[in-house]
């Protein structure tokens, strides 16, 4: 009996072990490659999967999610016979797990081998500008390459990135001495615009400062010339509302001689032949009742002196001015002894 229950225990505990031997749980997003007697059955689906044991073979499972690897900088040389360091970075899924298995030995490394031959034969005709400058292509380029190369081995290559490019140190230098140089030219040509936006604003200004001030003074000597016309017309006005006679003309004319021999530019001052004539008048007013008139002089002819002579001229045609009028207020004192004599009008 005790033999017995332990030949059944041990069958049982076997049992046990093959049941949970032929028992797979796949997770999600993997996949599972079954050998029967070494020969591919089937691919197991995430979930519970029920194999043989001892008959059936579960290979590692397979990660159907997108991958990334990157590969260390392989040197390229570029059509202008420069070399190159270029990092790569590539996407993938694995989309059959069968032909993944069994139609490339190490699909990892036939990636990379087959990214450096790719980036070899697409960087070799192109130069180091467009290099740097057309990564877009060069990835574009590349993915379609590698995704029909890759098809029959079950990945899909999704994007394939250059990581870095890194040109000679020597070219790195120049480079960089180009474009300070660029820069250097930019800044110059921004500067040379500010100031020719600036001296064309200042000139602008200018000009419109020199229009109004134009416009200003043209505005002043209009009202000026009203002015002076107005005023011209009142004293015109005034004269001939207080009806002047020839006497106070005369005497108005014998004091503006002076003014008009005054002036560091007159070195010639010309008297006016009616000047002899205004002293007669003057004269014949002043002495007016004392005898008969005198005949009126013949006007001179005009003589250029100097404005000395004509300031002497002057200052004598007052002198008898006064004497006249001296003369004037004697004779008028004798005839009427009792009056008072006439005020003597100011000069």
């Amino acid at each position: 009996m005790e033999a017995g229950l332990i030949a059944l225990i041990v069958l049982a505990v076997f049992l046990f072990i093959v049941a949970a031997a032929g028992v797979r749980i796949v997770p999600q997003a993997r996949a599972g490659i079954v050998e029967r007697l070494g020969r591919y059955t089937r691919t197991l689906e995430p979930g519970l999967a029920l194999i043989v044991p001892f008959i059936d073979r579960v290979k590692p499972l397979l990660d159907l999610r997108e991958q990334v690897v990157s590969f260390p900088p392989q040197p390229v040389i570029t059509e202008d016979n420069l070399v190159v360091g270029i990092d790569t970075v590539i996407y993938f899924t694995i989309t059959d797990p069968k032909a993944a298995t069994y139609e490339v030995a190490n699909p990892l490394q036939a990636i990379e081998q087959l990214t450096v031959t790719t980036l070899r034969n697409v960087i070799g005709g192109l130069t180091l500008e467009q290099t740097l400058t057309s990564r877009d292509q060069i990835n574009s380029n590349l993915r379609v390459v590698l995704d029909d190369a890759t098809g029959k081995w079950g990945i899909r290559v999704n994007r394939v990135e250059l990581k870095s490019v890194e040109p000679p140190r020597t070219v790195q230098e120049a480079m960089e001495k180009q474009m300070r140089a660029e820069r250097d030219r930019r800044a110059a040509i921004l500067n040379a615009e500010g100031v020719k936006q600036s001296q064309i604003l200042t000139a602008e200004g200018e000009k419109q400062s020199a229009v109004l001030k134009a416009e200003g003074a043209r505005t002043a000597a209009i009202l000026r010339s009203e002015g002076e016309a107005k005023a011209i017309e009142t004293v015109f006005d005034a004269i001939h509302a207080g009806a002047p006679d020839e006497r106070l003309l005369s005497y108005q004319y014998l004091q503006m001689l002076p003014q008009l021999a005054q002036g560091p530019a007159n070195k010639i001052f010309v008297i006016p032949g009616e000047f002899t004539q205004a002293l007669g008048n003057l004269t014949k007013s002043l002495g007016a009742g004392d005898g008969p008139p005198p005949k009126p002089a013949k006007p001179r002819p005009r003589a250029a002196i100097s404005p000395e002579a004509s300031q002497a001229a002057a200052a004598d045609a007052q002198a008898a001015a006064q004497a006249a009028r001296d003369a004037a207020q004697e004779a008028s004192s004798a005839q009427s002894p009792g009056a008072e004599p006439p005020p003597t009008p100011s000069p």
